[in-house]
């Protein structure tokens, strides 16, 4: 994945609301999620909906069909592990990785502040 398109990828799911559907569509499988029961699972009203799909969508990470009255929404699985490979690639310098504790995320360093 080229550098310009994993920061895009990266800014769609920069998003609480955002980063929750498309979560919900990787768990959700092949089979995806119709519009109906993605916005009912995020409790989002439908125009709300819509505009976050359209970022995921115009970013490539998720693709939906139409089924007759209802759309159905798919993560696209093959642009989340190219996302995921561009982040990991070269990981550590070609040596082992070092243990990591789950749940325990590394701290940010003391001078990056995060907003909300």
């Amino acid at each position: 994945m080229k550098p310009g398109h994993a920061v895009c990828a990266l800014r769609a799911l920069a998003h609480d609301s955002r980063l929750a559907a498309f979560r919900l569509l990787v768990q959700a499988g092949p089979g995806g999620l119709t519009v109906g029961e993605l916005r009912e699972a995020l409790d989002l009203p439908p125009a709300t909906l819509t505009a976050h799909l359209n970022q995921l969508r115009a970013n490539g990470l998720v693709v939906d069909e139409r089924e007759g009255r209802v759309i159905r929404v798919r993560a696209d699985y093959a642009a989340m592990e190219a996302l995921l490979g561009s982040l990991t690639e070269n990981c550590c310098g070609g040596q082992a990785c070092p243990p990591s504790k789950p749940g325990n995320p590394p701290a940010l360093p003391k001078s990056r502040k995060t907003t909300r």
